[in-house]
């Protein structure tokens, strides 16, 4: 995220602004923090946001979403915050797909192929339409050498209209993984066309 405030977003300024006005009168209200949380994740202020559902959490401590937005902050600054985070959302609702998709990506960060499987599916299985969810789940099978899999699942994807630049970067890697590397390399080429970059989710 690179939105830097002002020149951005006006109306979400002014959204803030408003919260932060109403947090002067209801300072226990794990609704605003929350909401003025989500705020400053679209502004590109994650410490803020981080602040602001430690906050909700304080008020509420069953208000699981905080826990997920939570996690999915410290996705990339501290994987066990973030584990311990998407967890506890998970203990008081274990439907909660967008916790079992975070897992999936800080599992897969920290080379535990099948808890990132486990996760992954459980992700996909509640978010069906989820672009996130079938990419994480193809990149899952293949770190757990299930490549059959990865590769029938980014087949899928494909057909699907679902994130084509990284179906077709995992698709990739499955038909190199099989010896398939013309086929491979077509799939390398498509992905790089439609913009894929390895460093992206």
């Amino acid at each position: 995220m690179t939105n830097t405030g002002s020149q951005i977003n006006p109306k979400l300024n002014l959204y803030i602004k408003f919260l932060k006005e109403q947090l002067a009168f209801e300072p226990q209200s794990a609704a605003l923090h929350y909401n003025l949380g989500l705020a400053y994740v679209h502004k590109g202020l994650p410490a803020e946001a981080i602040s602001e559902f430690k906050q909700a959490i304080e008020c509420d401590p069953n208000l699981a979403e905080a826990y997920v937005n939570l996690g999915g902050l410290y996705g990339d600054s501290d994987p066990a915050k973030s584990v311990e985070a998407n967890l506890k959302a998970l203990e008081i609702n274990p439907d909660l797909g967008a916790a079992h998709s975070n897992l999936a990506f800080v599992y897969l960060r920290d080379d535990e192929p099948e808890k990132a499987l486990l996760h992954g599916e459980k992700a996909l299985a509640l978010m069906p339409d989820s672009a996130k969810a079938y990419q994480l789940l193809a990149a899952a099978y293949i770190a757990a050498d299930r490549v059959e899999a990865s590769a029938e699942l980014s087949k899928k994807m494909l057909a699907e209209g679902k994130s084509p630049a990284a179906a077709h970067f995992n698709l990739s890697i499955a038909l190199r993984a099989l010896g398939r590397d013309e086929e491979a390399e077509e799939h390398t080429r498509a992905a790089k066309e439609l913009g894929y970059s390895q460093n992206q989710e």
